[in-house]
């Protein structure tokens, strides 16, 4: 008899020493999930909600042409603000497809305003996820126009393939590649070409 009762006293605190493992474990994982907000991975990179746009598109070197266009135009403080902002950004991929020089014109001290117009020519106020570009597609007979904090429109459209294709002022196509990337200030698209606008003295 005392025998059985050892093997159940055992069993017992087994069980108890598992269960209290189990609920240490589980409010580690919440808080993270509390701190960090909603995570997604782009090419590779974790990025987090609670994180506003410069310090998302810091996480990875994708950016970096971007993110040296940003603070050389000075709107680093601008895609820290509370916003809302909608930014189409584009990889260091698209920005190699601009013709030969013109990045490193445009990086110059002495551009930083044509650079200001070109990077705020791929941001809208407000926070559009790629459902609310669809219906406003969808609502307006195949084509979208939304104004940028530049001054200049950008043209969606849905192609054959489904996508959604932003035209600048000047003809040129940029596909989103990456979508409904959630800032804490605002909403992030990712886009294989850099948006154009009409002449600036760029």
């Amino acid at each position: 008899m005392k025998k059985w009762l050892i093997i159940l006293l055992i069993a017992v605190s087994g069980h108890n020493l598992f269960a209290q493992n189990a609920v240490v474990v589980r409010p580690v994982i919440d808080s993270v999930k509390a701190k960090w907000g909603k995570v997604k991975n782009v090419n590779g990179t974790a990025m987090v909600s609670s994180n506003n746009i410069i310090e998302n598109i810091n996480l990875s070197t994708e950016y970096s042409v971007l993110v040296t266009a940003i603070e050389d135009a000075g709107l680093t403080e601008t895609f820290k603000s509370k916003g809302p902002i909608t930014f189409f950004a584009p990889t260091n991929q698209a920005f190699e497809k601009l013709p030969a020089g013109e990045l490193d014109t445009l990086l110059k001290p002495s551009h930083k305003l044509d650079l200001n117009y070109l990077i705020t020519s791929h941001a809208i106020v407000g926070r559009l996820s790629v459902k609310d570009i669809q219906r406003k597609i969808n609502s307006n007979k195949g084509e979208a126009t939304f104004r940028t904090i530049a001054g200049t429109t950008i043209t969606a459209k849905i192609d054959a393939n489904r996508n959604i294709v932003l035209i600048d002022d000047n003809g040129g196509q940029s596909i989103i590649s990456k979508f409904d990337i959630q800032q804490s200030n605002g909403m992030l698209h990712i886009i294989n070409a850099v948006l154009v606008p009409k002449t600036k003295n760029i």
